[in-house]
Order: structure tokens, then sequence, then C-alpha cells
């Protein structure tokens, strides 16, 4: 069976991309640092999950560690990778710009060098929906124009351009995935969706910024991954494809919290300002996907909230450390 390795493994999509990659008898490897941008108790209940399964290896690598990251791909031969591992925080990247340049672009670079080194021949790799910026037009198609307006979203920016130059020169097949809020069971604490169940199960306020007046394009995580495995089977004709990820639905915040008011009656909230980099609204197009993959089931925010929020509820004896 062919081994795959998909960096960023202990992170929400990685958890979820290698659950879905074990399932298909691959033997994954899985790199992480394990890093605490968010409680690493997360990252390591997840990993905890994935080495319960006889298929999969794990190897706490920082991937910007050129020696250690390039030994690994030394003892190990992949046949494809996925690429998730990066410093995530659009706000976080606007006050510590320098702490997303080794992991986002000089740890990028090492895995897709690395991959030409080994004659790695198919990288899949995890972009962003925020390289569009405050976009005009909606729904954004992929080739709209891009303008970052944070260092996250420019780090993104930079690996799909390190994508295109590899693809050309070194003869590599990419796909680029711009994700578009993804949540779901397992999901970030430190998103909104996160943060206001977690808010509410330790009946606390939560901090909503811009008044809940943002929009975004929330995607569930099983949506997103049925998306991811599909179009990773199909023989592309571009040796660079990049897709959004997406549910195409964009809702506004204050509409969610309406939702999570029918299943807690505690909610509380602090209003805020606009935040620096919070764009206004995210709504993504899948239509060129749609194209590739045929039609996409998107499951309805109500029921994926509900089954979110069923996750966490059942999963109370490590969120509430």
């Amino acid at each position: 069976m062919k081994n795959i390795l998909v960096t960023g493994c202990a992170g929400f999509i990685g958890f979820h991309l290698c659950q879905n990659l074990l399932k298909k008898k691959f033997t994954v490897y899985g790199v992480d640092n394990l890093n605490n941008y968010y409680p690493s108790y997360f990252k390591k209940k997840r990993l905890n999950y994935l080495q319960k399964k006889k298929n999969f290896v794990f190897k706490k690598i920082d991937i910007s560690d050129s020696k250690k990251i390039s030994r690994f791909f030394e003892l190990n031969k992949f046949y494809s990778v996925f690429h998730l591992a990066a410093e995530p925080g659009v706000r976080s990247s606007i006050i510590f710009p320098q702490k997303y340049i080794n992991p986002n672009i000089v740890g990028f670079f090492n895995i897709i060098d690395l991959a030409r080194k080994h004659k790695i021949k198919k990288i899949i790799y995890a972009s962003s929906s925020s390289v569009y910026g405050n976009s005009k037009a909606f729904p954004i198609l992929e080739n709209y124009k891009k303008i970052p307006e944070s260092f996250y979203a420019f780090s993104k920016y930079a690996n799909e351009q390190m994508a295109e130059l590899y693809s050309k020169i070194y003869n590599i097949n990419f796909i680029g995935l711009r994700f578009f809020t993804i949540f779901g069971e397992w999901g970030r604490p430190d998103m909104l969706i996160g943060k206001v169940i977690s808010a509410c199960i330790k009946n606390k306020k939560f901090d909503l910024n811009f008044y809940g007046k943002h929009k975004r394009d929330f995607t569930y995580i099983a949506d997103a991954i049925t998306m991811i495995d599909k179009v990773c089977k199909k023989n592309l004709k571009n040796k660079h494809s990049i897709f959004n990820i997406c549910s195409g639905r964009p809702i506004s915040l204050i509409k969610i919290v309406n939702i999570f008011k029918m299943h807690f009656k505690n909610i509380r909230f602090k209003n805020r300002k606009h935040q620096t980099g919070d764009v206004y609204v995210t709504h993504g197009s899948n239509s060129i996907l749609k194209r590739i993959i045929g039609p996409i089931n998107i499951t309805p925010i109500s029921q994926s909230l509900i089954q979110t929020i069923n996750w966490y509820k059942s999963n109370l004896n490590f969120i509430n450390k």
C-alpha cells in the first residue's frame, strides 16, 4: 500500500484528512510540531486517536528545520504529500509577522524542494480564502484578484507562487486548496464556533467582532474532506490547479449566534468593533470544483452545527481544561 505524508497531521483539517486516508488503508506518515497556537491538548488528543491505528506513523518535526525534515524524507519513501502544516491566524500575523516566516514560507519551501529531490510527483497543499482580501465581487472565483491583507494571507499566496514555479520548472503536480472557514467535530477552539460553544459550556462571554455583521462561508469539515477526496482522484490537465473549498453559502455571524440560542439559553457575548485584518465577507464559488468532481452535497448549517455541538458536549472531559 502507498505511503502518504501528511504535514500538520494533528491540526484540525490534517486530523480529519488522516482519518480518511487511514480508512482507505493507506499507510499515513504524520508530521507535526505540536505548537501551542491554541491549547495543545486538542492536538495531543487528536494525535492519540490517530496513533491507535496500525497504519499511522508519527514523527514530531518542525518542517522549518531543514535537517530533520530532510532526514525524515531520506528514511521514508512517499508516494504523495498532503501539506497542511502552517502557523495559523490572521490577526496574530499582524501582531507577530516574524512568527510566520519559518513555518509558512521556509517550511513550505523545504517540503516542496524535498519532493523535488525525492521525485515525488504530487503535492496537495493548504492555501486560504484570505488570499482574496476584501473582495467586492461575489461569489469569488479562483481567478479573482488576490490582495492579501495580513502576513498570514501573504504567506499563503507566496506558497501558491512557489508551487506554480515548481510545477513548471520541475514537473511536479500541485493541487492548492483555498479553505473557507472550516468547522466541525474536533474543530479549532480559537475559531468562532469553537469559542461560542466553549463559552456556553463554561458559562462565559465571548467576543463578537464587528457586532456580528461579518459574513463567512462556513464549510463543514466532512464536506471539505469529501471535496478533497474527490478532486485528488481526478487526473487534472493542469500541473498546478487551485480550488476553493467552500459551501458557497455565506451566513452572518449574528445568524450563527441566533442558531446557537436555540441550543444554549445561557449564551452571552460582548460586541467588538471591526478588528484589523478581518475581511468583511467571505463567499466562495465552488463552480470550478463542481465541473471536475460533479455535484457537491453541502450539509445544511443547522445540521452540521448540531453535530458539532453534540461532539463538544460529549468531549467535555478535555475541553473544560
